[in-house]
């Protein structure tokens, strides 16, 4: 028994483990008649606006408009391209500049990631990541300067409760909110400190 084993083995003979069946009926008797949604406008509309107000820049294009989207905002840098992204999203990107599933000690020379989502929460203007196909490990989207996030319409929800019941709790979820960026020194915001300092959203519609 490794040191972590005897520490829980303590805290079960304090605190007994309840059965499963147990736990499930407590977390289902829970009232959940809080307000599901703040917004009933264009919920597109409103994660532009949220996403903007973070200082990233964030543009709303067609899927015909993507390839080309994409290509701009990559021209003439390194970006990581994680497994599983659609093909089609980089018909017009130059393959030269795409490095797909680079290890973690190559991140430091590649300029950005361009990773897909798996929702996007238009009420605070967060992406959040749950790092399965086309999103990438953690360290992808941490390590490099920038990062470019595709959100399909069909991601987007109008608020916390409905993004929660579409992500699974045993997954690593990366929620981001803007450039990474952090007040913590004589109140000046920095940038880039832990993640990139740069985040591009394209919202296709």
């Amino acid at each position: 028994m490794n040191s972590r084993d005897r520490v829980l083995a303590r805290i079960d003979a304090v605190v007994p483990p309840r059965p499963a069946a147990e736990i499930a009926a407590g977390r289902a008797a829970i009232e959940r008649d809080y307000l599901r949604r703040h917004s009933t406008g264009d919920v597109l509309d409103l994660l532009a606006d949220r996403i903007a107000h973070y200082r990233a820049t964030v543009r709303r294009v067609t899927p015909a408009e993507l390839p080309g989207a994409v290509a701009a905002r990559l021209a003439g840098r390194v970006y990581a391209v994680p497994g599983g992204l659609p093909r089609a999203w980089l018909a017009r990107a130059d393959p030269d500049l795409l490095v797909e599933d680079p290890p973690v000690a190559g991140l430091d020379a590649i300029d950005g990631a361009v990773t897909g989502c798996a929702v996007a929460i238009a009420e605070t203007g967060t992406v959040v990541l749950d790092h399965g196909p086309g999103q990438g490990p953690r360290a992808l989207t941490l390590v490099p300067d920038r990062h470019l996030v595709v959100v399909e319409a069909a991601r987007v929800v109008a608020d916390v409760p409905e993004a929660l019941e579409r992500l699974d709790p045993a997954r690593p979820l990366t929620f981001v909110s803007g450039p990474s960026a952090t007040s913590d020194i004589e109140l000046s915001r920095v940038e880039g400190v832990h993640g990139p300092r740069t985040l591009d959203v394209l919202v296709v519609a």
